[in-house]
């Protein structure tokens, strides 16, 4: 949702904004348990004058793939800034589903009680300030199948090339659940849309909030784990790493042009056929070797280059009992990691920026950031929650 207007260089991203062959639709944010099957809404064509209003990250998506392939590109924005995943769902496949039920039952008893309250002649204040609150999540972007009906529903079947998808941080608090609710949402687009397995690919969740001085449990760090964990799950899809450049300070990072040309990135190598690096490295193998954890990685393309300083940054290591503490690290010659700290003398784990928001430096010589990842299965701050 975040626009052009409000990104990294609006102003000059606006003068330069001449580009006939770009054309953007932005659908309205309604939310409703029926299904509404069409909006007024016009396709609009990047000018100046039309720029501000566009989805950032779509535009810079959109812009790049313009410029290299040449041929005309239309983005639907159906984005809602702060939506849940499962509000994107239809209902019916999460009603049929037990894993969601605990959710659903919640959903029903709140939907319960505002019918209730809507129906009641005369109502305490307590009770109107509940019921303006219900009302307010009867129609908003977190209550299941709300966008699906709202806003999906009206173009689901148009002719598509591909998806973006930039969402999870209002799921963030329950990411063991979006291992499959995530899933569970490309598969019932891609079924109801009829086109087969459409590229689907998204950007994971950015650094944000305080940095913390010792390694801990991270809730956000568990969502970027079940983001990941969803590109072995289905095919064509894709996950966009910027955990390099969000802000601390705001959950809007307004460097929104590397993240639309990251997401190009994956366009370009899979559907267009352009030799560019595209997939961020990834963790693929560990072996305890002389009371040091080695890594293997997959696509550290062309070797590394750790930003800023020589070593690399945002490691951590545990042994048996499971407290992590930071680790000095060390790149191998045929590429591996080998992690360690003195204290720790029979490593069993290491993670690497794992964190709300970590400081870590690794990225592959086409400037890819590292995967953040863990080695182990402990259960997270977030296993129980649903």
């Amino acid at each position: 949702q975040w626009s052009v207007e409000r990104s990294t260089n609006a102003d000059l991203e606006r003068l330069a904004a001449k580009h006939p062959n770009i054309r953007m639709i932005n659908f309205p944010q309604v939310g409703s348990q029926e299904p509404i099957l069409t909006h007024d809404r016009q396709w609009l064509e990047c000018t100046p004058d039309n720029v501000n209003g566009f989805s950032a990250v779509g535009y810079f998506f959109g812009r790049q793939l313009n410029d290299i392939i040449d041929v005309p590109i239309g983005m639907i924005n159906n984005a809602w800034g702060g939506s849940a995943c499962e509000a994107w769902i239809n209902r019916d496949v999460l009603n049929a589903d037990p894993q969601y039920a605990p959710m659903m039952d919640g959903w029903i008893a709140r939907e319960k009680q505002f019918s209730d309250l809507s129906a009641k002649p005369d109502l305490s204040e307590d009770e109107k300030k509940t019921l303006q609150n219900l009302k307010g999540q009867m129609g908003g972007n977190h209550r299941p199948s709300n966008i699906y009906n709202g806003v999906l529903k009206s173009h689901l079947g148009y002719t598509i090339r591909g998806a973006i998808w930039y969402q999870g941080e209002s799921n963030a608090s329950r990411a063991y659940q979006y291992r499959n609710l995530f899933p569970l949402m490309i598969s019932n687009w891609r079924q109801e849309w009829g086109q087969g397995d459409f590229p689907f690919y998204w950007v994971q969740l950015a650094d944000f909030m305080d940095e913390k001085p010792e390694p801990a449990d991270s809730s956000w760090a568990e969502l970027r784990e079940a983001q990941t964990m969803t590109m072995a799950k289905l095919p064509h899809t894709g996950e966009a790493v910027i955990i390099d450049i969000g802000e601390g300070k705001d959950i809007h990072p307004k460097n929104k042009v590397d993240v639309g040309r990251r997401l190009a990135r994956w366009a370009l190598a899979n559907e267009y056929g352009f030799a560019v690096p595209y997939h961020s490295p990834q963790y693929k193998s560990m072996e305890t070797q002389d009371g040091k954890i080695v890594l293997t990685f997959d696509h550290a393309d062309g070797g590394w280059r750790p930003f800023d300083v020589k070593q690399p940054v945002g490691f951590a290591i545990a042994g048996e009992d499971k407290k992590c503490v930071w680790a000095e690290a060390a790149i191998l010659e045929d590429g591996r990691i080998a992690v360690s700290n003195s204290t720790v003398t029979n490593p069993v784990a290491v993670r690497y920026a794992w964190a709300d928001n970590p400081v870590c430096n690794m990225f592959d010589v086409a400037g890819l950031p590292m995967t953040p990842f863990r080695t182990d299965d402990w259960p997270g701050v977030t296993v129980n929650n649903n």
